[in-house]
């Protein structure tokens, strides 16, 4: 079988891929395809970053009607008649991620692309082989296979105990009586929230000694009480030495953490990803991976073999939709012979996670200055200061804001920010940090009164003098 010729090939339509596909395909008018075998758009926005978004704004709603009478509608709600319909909260994410994937197949359409749907497999170098039939080849081809939830063999019963993951708990049929989750990082706070507010009981295990271990201590301690004053129970510390049950059986589920039992009927596994890369043909193609199984790139996302780049998950970079376009941004740069002077060498890594309250992250944080030795001056101030959370409702002025920046000059180093909207305050302060311009910038801008926003020139006009 004759192999069909294209300029570019990228094996998944996750992020990168697809936006290198239709950009190289409606820009530079090459011709591509793009290899998808089940989710058309990649997981973003069928199961994973704007579904779980879904999930977390709708809990939202249930836990601000809880509230009603704060709000002035004593008398209209009867709280206590309310409850999750959590089959009516998927059929809401279900017609989102529809209409998502039409914007989709318009996007190929218009930029000529083709989408191929099928099981790709290489077959030798810059060949692929589509369910065992149709053969491709390119000049460029792009791995960018993502990657799935990590169920670790290591743990007895884990895998037989058949856990959710963050895929199969957006499409359950009925709320869970008492949902165990396995894992304090992003993925299992945002589920554990969100199930506590549709009124499931949620018991985290985390292994660590607090959740989100790579944050600073103040950080976690803050949003583990806001989590606590909700229901949520954390154990943390936890080594589980076994897992007993099958989740949503009659029996439920159980993990032997110690000498404690944790009991529950549903167990979500979110402890970690791991990457997409077996059973693709690498090795036919000459593709070398590293010991974790990622795809081995340099700096350009090139991999081993010329002309062949890996991007997102699949590559190792940051698991944030947000990474993977800019590694859209590097790999087109040097398909068009201008390849981005250090490609993602030291980019900005901005993080959110969508609890209640936020969380936003950019640049080094305490703990992590600390470790390297760099020195800091630092500013915080309570989330009341930025004004507009004292209009927003109960519990809305929880949390804070800090700042590090240079111990001897005015670039900004760090930045978190606590409380409602929090995401939304990165690109002021990303754009400074870009810039490199002195932390008095943001001081002194004049910021609408009263956004979120408005609270940034309180908190930078709080850093203290050099050497004080």
């Amino acid at each position: 079988m004759a192999a069909e010729k294209y300029d570019l090939i990228s094996l998944g339509s996750g992020e990168a891929g697809k936006f290198l596909a239709w950009t190289y395909a409606g820009v530079q008018g090459k011709r591509c395809a793009v290899i998808e075998k089940q989710w058309i758009g990649g997981s973003c926005p069928n199961v994973a970053c704007l579904p779980s978004k879904s999930f977390v704004h709708s809990a939202s709603v249930v836990h601000e009607t809880r509230a009603a009478a704060s709000y002035g509608l004593a008398g209209s709600v009867r709280t206590e008649d309310l409850r999750a319909d959590i089959a009516a909260v998927r059929d809401r994410k279900a017609e989102m991620v529809r209409g998502l994937v039409e914007l989709h197949l318009g996007k190929f359409r218009d930029n000529k692309v083709d989408l191929i749907m099928g099981t790709g497999e290489f077959v030798g170098p810059k060949t692929i082989r589509v369910d065992g039939g149709r053969l491709l080849t390119a000049d460029k081809i792009v791995v960018c296979t993502g990657s799935r939830a990590l169920l670790d063999p290591a743990v007895p019963g884990l895998v037989e105990a058949k856990p959710l993951t963050h895929v199969t708990i957006l499409n359950m049929q009925r709320l869970p009586p008492h949902l165990i989750v396995l894992g304090g990082g992003y993925v299992g706070l945002e589920f554990a929230q969100a199930f506590r507010r549709f009124g499931s009981q949620v018991t985290v295990v985390e292994r660590h000694e607090h959740v989100l271990a790579r944050e600073d201590d103040d950080v976690a301690e803050a949003l583990s009480a806001a989590l606590s004053d909700e229901g949520v129970r954390l154990v943390t510390s936890a080594r589980v030495d076994r897992v007993e049950g099958e989740c949503g059986s009659s029996g439920g589920v159980r993990l032997v953490v110690g000498s404690e039992v944790v009991e529950g009927t549903h167990l979500l596994a979110a402890v970690g990803r791991v990457p997409n890369t077996a059973g693709i043909g690498l090795k036919a193609a000459g593709i070398r991976t590293t010991p974790s199984g990622h795809v081995e790139v340099d700096e350009q996302l090139r991999t081993s073999v010329d002309g062949v780049f890996a991007v997102g998950d699949c590559a190792g970079s940051p698991h944030f939709t947000h990474v993977a376009y800019d590694d859209f941004r590097v790999v087109y740069s040097a398909l068009t012979g201008s390849p981005r002077p250090g490609g993602t060498a030291g980019r900005q890594v901005p993080s959110t996670l969508f609890t209640s309250p936020e969380l936003a992250q950019v640049g080094l944080r305490e703990r992590e200055a600390r470790a390297r030795g760099v020195g800091y001056r630092i500013a915080k101030v309570p989330m009341a200061a930025f004004l507009r959370s004292r209009t927003l409702g109960e519990g809305q002025t929880r949390g804070f804001a800090k700042v590090l920046v240079e111990a001897d000059g005015d670039k900004i180093l760090g930045f978190t920010a606590l409380g409602p909207s929090a995401g939304e305050l990165l690109p002021v302060v990303q754009l400074a940090m870009k810039l490199g311009v002195r932390y008095q910038e943001i001081a002194d801008l004049i910021i609408t009164h009263p956004t979120v926003c408005e609270g940034l020139t309180v908190l930078f006009s709080s850093v203290p003098p050099r050497g004080a």
